[in-house]
């Protein structure tokens, strides 16, 4: 009977598609994860940048600051653009909350998904991948809000 019982697959909550592979699930982000998140995404964003030859980027408040007021600013105008809703551009925020380096580039997303499949999409564009990359950049800014409903939105800065 033991060996019968070993034999029978575990059960699995995971949803197939019609093509049999796992369909999307919605990447809760539970409180108290923020550091855990933000620290995931800086440590890849460096190992990608490592295995280019460019320097790692290191957390700057202000940039952190923008990053989050234009991700909550997304939400709110139910589109993910790079202008805010008072028109702002990403120059113009990353000013307002204090940051007097140069901007380098603004990354944004609307997802249901992680923050390292985001990057990975990111990644795979030449564009947003430049701005991964960039070698001049030395700051990165970082913030995402998530609806009740899961969407996320993710906003990333570059700067120097």
């Amino acid at each position: 009977m033991v060996l019968l019982a070993a034999c029978v697959a575990p059960q699995s909550n995971v949803r197939l598609g019609s093509d049999g592979m796992p369909l999307p699930q919605v990447y809760q982000i539970k409180p108290g994860t923020e550091n855990e998140i933000s620290y995931r995404l800086l440590d890849s964003v460096n190992s990608l940048r490592r295995a280019h030859a460019a320097q790692p980027l290191a957390f700057n408040a202000a940039l952190n600051a923008a990053a989050a007021t234009h991700s909550r600013d997304m939400s709110v105008q139910n589109r993910p653009w790079h202008f805010g809703s008072d028109g702002s551009s990403p120059l113009v925020r990353i000013q307002r909350a204090g940051y007097t380096g140069t901007l380098q580039g603004e990354l944004i997303s609307e997802t249901f998904e992680t923050e390292l499949v985001t990057l990975a999409a990111w990644m795979k564009q030449p564009d947003t991948r430049a701005i991964l990359l960039d070698p001049s950049s030395r700051d990165l800014g970082f913030a995402w809000y998530q609806e009740p409903n899961g969407k996320i939105w993710w906003t990333l800065l570059t700067g120097n």
